[in-house]
């Protein structure tokens, strides 16, 4: 049969076509497998398989499985799920269709690190950036976040609070500002939080359970953290907290502990007996202080402070529902008694974190709640001065006295309670009901959207709120000698109240292609936050009278606006380049001034990568940025306002009792504060990373600084006022080293260290020279009102003391009241006082290790300052012998130091109660045992026993020498603390 070509024409346009795609068919490659969980074998729904740099892929079914039909060319997957680490199969090793892949869950922080607003590859990071997580923090008895991180990170020194539940002061490479806040910037979860707390807390990071958070990452240059520029120029923390994965069946975690403190130590003052005799020497016989001596044998002390009990209980659980939403649940109780009497802090935590995806993980929805309850029993400080200085003679009680039972001192002429004499120790507390609750709600939810036909760009939306309410009483009874009032009675009934709210929007977009070598990565966006704060506070006696009692209501709305971009480059995976800017603008200023613009760059070159030799890896650093500060006092510096008066300041106007409306002090051409930031580093890894480490070198000027100092009387309302005035810098060098010295198979030893060093100094505080201006006094102490230690001048430290160099005699006793005359004008007089020393210390590091071995785990922390000095205001108000007796009969004791000084009057500003505060204190030692898979089964019990603050090497003379701001004046003090944990997973 012949065939008719012009017949079968028509068929030919198929037939090409049929026979292309027969080619094309052959050239492709279907592939299938089963996607699992490496820990559980445990299937995961809708994990992505792609092809990287296009759009064309596929997610796994309810069975884990998956099929993709690949296009000719195509040399490689990448697999990817939520909460995973990625991971990128080479299909040239892979000769079989059927490829099974096993993901790690809570690996992907050790790969990627969290930035703002983003995540960037741990090796491609230009800044200097470091990230903490949940195997590197402290343990024990932790109550606040803080407590995790305290001596892990180069550059950060916190300086935590010693009462149950306190907060710390925080601060990145020392401090920026004079009279702006110097603390960092927080943000959890995406959430950027308000640092200014709520009346009633004691913490503003209580709003979260210590137990559920994932990592810190710390940004310290500004080429990280000016992405964040309006309040980044101390550094920024960023808090992610654990989160639930679909790889899993519902998994239970219970951690619990049992905590007993005590006090160290105490002032050394003089016993009963000692103070006798003191007294009777100093005196002479007849004098009226003789007839003052009691008969008991009291260490006040002891009366204040107890052994002090802690209880924590956490349970979680996390797993995934449906295949399509992993969860997080935790409930979190604290109960800690402090070791002064009637302190307890009590608080309840929950907290949901879900993490669905959609549309083959195209769009990730991660939703946060978490929520605060808090119940604190304050309570009074001042009862630590006063035991330090009451009377050992005296009995804690008198049953024969109408003041609550307790020993008073008594003014011989009214029979009322001298007003100038301490109050019983025991009295303050006992006495005082001053209690508070706060709750908190932090609430966001963030929605990334990956584009079907542009994989490479995402969309990102995050909403949130951050909203708090504190209220409190404070109650004294008419009863209590130190609330008396010889006219209404007294007592104290105060309350209070506070409402706060935060509000997120932010939205921004992100862009990230490979072009062969190259690889960018585009960021911009724009940021909203409201801050509004409604206070309400009533102080009045327990009569409630009219001239007692005072009312304050305040309200105040802050606005920020910020418009921010990032750009990524890298080239060959070696060179990397990172460009920000962002633009704030505040409605705290005036208009001329509300804009504020940051800049950043940074450049890195990986000079070794993955290499083979010694030395494996090598990158170095550099990088310039300015960050801004506008957290100064009032929402309102730069507006004119007016103030309500009291009830005690109205006028009468016809006839009437008027209130008055005072206008306040502002100025009107406040504006940013700015610091510039030059950054170099250099990472590097040894011994394929057993040994590893980063040595940073910056300085930190300081523009424009928000200064609170006085201005000539006539120009404003007020003698101070917030000026833009001034430049401050700071200048240190950082290193961090860890290391592996042990790994086999039963048997690891980790060692972590870090040290800094950091300088700070002022280098104008007017806006014209003046040579005659001495500076800023500050640092207020007790014992004499009006009296300050420490000043800000031109050319010195921040803080820095300002005080006579001390008269010695042959003997090395300092000499009462002379003083060097360093003018040598003859005479001594305030032109003598000289600056010198600071409490902020030179060098400061921390020191970490661990050795697990089997089942074993023993570890411990401590971290150290040197070079800075404290002002002993205990010894320098309370080491003279004109205050063991008052002329309106009562007795004082005094510190012991007076055997050795035999100062009749105080003196204040001698140097001789200047310092060495140098110190290594050893925060922890821990050793825990692990029961590994019980009854046949994955579950898992760890018991653990700890010391917190077991010893503190100092050859300062007071209790502690790790005092923020530098001057000793009876502070709470740091207690030591037995620990049993116990943590059940299953």
């Amino acid at each position: 049969m012949k065939l008719n070509l012009l017949d079968h024409a028509k068929w030919l346009p198929f037939l090409v076509v049929a026979m292309l795609s027969t080619s094309f068919l052959l050239a492709q490659r279907t592939i299938s497998g089963v996607i699992t969980d490496e820990q559980t074998g445990e299937p995961l729904i809708g994990a992505n398989v792609l092809i990287p740099g296009t759009s064309t892929g596929t997610s796994t079914g309810f069975d884990g499985d998956y099929t993709l039909t690949l296009p000719e060319g195509t040399t490689e997957i990448m697999v990817s799920y939520t909460g995973y680490a990625s991971l990128t199969i080479d299909l040239s090793a892979q000769p079989s269709n059927v490829i099974n892949v096993t993901l790690s869950s809570g690996e992907i922080l050790d790969e990627v690190v969290v930035i703002g607003y983003g995540t960037v590859k741990k090796d491609d990071v230009t800044g200097a950036v470091q990230t903490v997580s949940t195997k590197d923090f402290n343990k024990g008895a932790i109550n606040t976040p803080q407590e995790l991180l305290n001596g892990k990170v180069a550059g950060v020194q916190i300086t935590q609070g010693a009462a149950p539940g306190d907060g710390a002061a925080i601060r990145i490479r020392g401090g920026s500002s004079l009279s702006a806040s110097n603390d960092p910037l927080i943000v959890i979860d995406g959430l950027i939080v308000d640092n200014g707390g709520i009346a009633g807390s004691r913490n503003v990071l209580n709003i979260l359970n210590p137990n559920d958070i994932e990592s810190f990452t710390v940004l310290k240059d500004a080429s990280a953290t000016a992405i964040y520029g309006s309040r980044a120029s101390n550094g920024v923390i960023l808090i992610t907290t654990k989160k639930g994965s679909l790889g899993s069946t519902i998994k239970v975690d219970y951690s619990a502990n049992v905590s007993y403190s005590t006090v160290t130590d105490e002032v050394d003052v003089y016993s009963a007996d000692e103070y006798r005799a003191l007294i009777n020497e100093q005196f002479p016989e007849g004098h009226p202080s003789r007839d003052l001596l009691g008969d008991a044998n009291t260490n006040w002390q002891d009366e204040i402070y107890q052994g002090a009990f802690g209880q924590d209980h956490n349970i979680s659980l996390s797993g995934g529902i449906a295949g399509v939403l992993p969860y997080r649940f935790s409930l979190g109780y604290t109960n800690r008694d402090g070791v002064l009497k009637t302190d307890n802090f009590e608080r309840t935590t929950l907290g949901l974190n879900l993490s669905p995806g959609f549309l083959d993980n195209t769009l990730q929805v991660k939703a946060s709640v978490k929520a605060m309850f808090t119940a604190n029993q304050f309570t009074d400080g001042g009862a630590i001065g006063s035991a330090v200085s009451f009377d050992p003679t005296q009995p804690v009680r008198d049953a024969e006295s109408v003041f609550g039972g307790y020993y008073t001192w008594l003014d011989g002429a009214t029979g009322n309670p001298n007003s100038l004499a301490q109050a019983n120790p025991l009295a303050l507390l006992e006495l005082r009901d001053n209690q508070s609750n706060v709750n908190r709600v932090l609430a966001n939810v963030g929605i990334d959207y990956r584009f079907p036909f542009l994989p490479s760009l995402r969309a990102n939306l995050n909403v949130g709120l951050d909203y708090s309410n504190g209220s409190g009483t404070n109650d004294v009874p008419t009863t209590a000698a130190f609330a008396f009032n010889g006219i209404t009675g007294g007592g104290v009934d105060n309350e209070y109240e506070q409402e706060k709210s935060n509000e997120l929007i932010e939205f921004y977009l992100n862009y990230v292609e490979d072009f062969g070598k190259h690889n960018v990565d585009i960021m911009g966006g724009y940021s909203w936050q409201r801050f509004f704060f409604d206070n309400f506070a009533r102080n009045s006696d327990v009569a409630g009278s009219e001239q007692e009692t005072q009312i304050f209501i305040d309200k105040g709305e802050l606005f920020l606006a910020s418009l921010f971009g990032r750009f990524n480059y890298s080239y060959d995976n070696r060179f990397l380049a990172t460009f920000t800017l962002r633009g704030d603008a505040t409605s705290r200023f005036p208009s001329n001034n509300r804009w504020g613009v940051f800049p950043s760059g940074a450049l890195a070159y990986k000079v070794i990568d993955n290499g083979s030799g010694v030395l494996n890896r090598l990158k170095v650093r550099v990088g310039a940025g300015t960050t801004g500060q506008q957290d100064v006092g009032s929402y309102y510096q730069g507006q004119p306002r007016y103030t309500l008066g009291q009830v005690t300041a109205s006028y009468p106007i016809g006839g009437e009792q008027v209130t008055t409306i005072r206008p306040e002090a502002y100025n009107e051409d406040i504006k940013w504060e700015s610091t510039i930031t030059y950054n170099a580093g250099v990472d590097f890894g040894l011994f394929n990373d057993r040994l590893s480490g980063s040595l940073e070198v910056y300085q930190r000027p300081t523009f424009d600084l928000l200064n609170f100092v006085p201005v000539p009387a006539g120009t404003n309302l007020s003698n101070f006022l917030v000026v833009n005035v001034g430049d401050l810098t700071n200048t240190g060098v950082e290193f961090s080293l860890n290391t592996i010295p042990i790994q086999r198979e039963d048997l690891t030893w980790n060692v972590g260290f870090n040290v800094t060093y950091n300088e700070n100094e002022i280098e104008k505080l007017t806006l014209s020279d003046d040579p005659n201006y001495i500076g800023v006094q500050t640092g207020g102490i007790s014992g004499a009102i009006g009296n300050t230690i420490q000043i800000n001048s031109v050319g010195f430290p921040a803080q820095s003391y300002y005080v006579y160099e001390q008269v010695y005699d042959e003997s090395g006793v300092p000499v009462e009241g002379l003083y060097v005359d360093r003018n040598g004008d003859g005479i001594v007089s305030p032109d003598d006082l000289y600056r010198t020393e600071n409490p902020a210390p030179d060098v400061f590091f921390g020191f970490n290790t661990s050795v697990d071995w089997k089942q074993w785990t023993f570890s411990l922390s401590g971290r150290g300052n040197i070079g800075n000095t404290i002002y002993n205001n205990v010894v320098s108000a309370g080491a003279n012998v004109n205050s063991l007796y008052n002329s309106t009969n009562f007795l004082s004791n005094s510190h012991r130091a007076l055997n050795q000084l035999g100062f009749q009057n105080p003196q204040f500003l001698s140097d001789h109660f200047l310092e060495d505060g140098s110190f290594f204190r050893l925060d922890f030692i821990n050793v825990a045992y692990r029961l590994e898979d019980l009854f046949n089964t994955k579950n898992r019990v760890t018991i653990s026993a700890q010391v917190q603050n077991p010893v503190v090497f100092t050859s300062y003379d007071g209790l502690d020498p790790e005092i923020f701001g530098g001057i000793d004046s009876n502070l709470y003090p740091r207690a030591r603390t037995y620990v049993f944990g116990l943590n059940v997973s299953f």
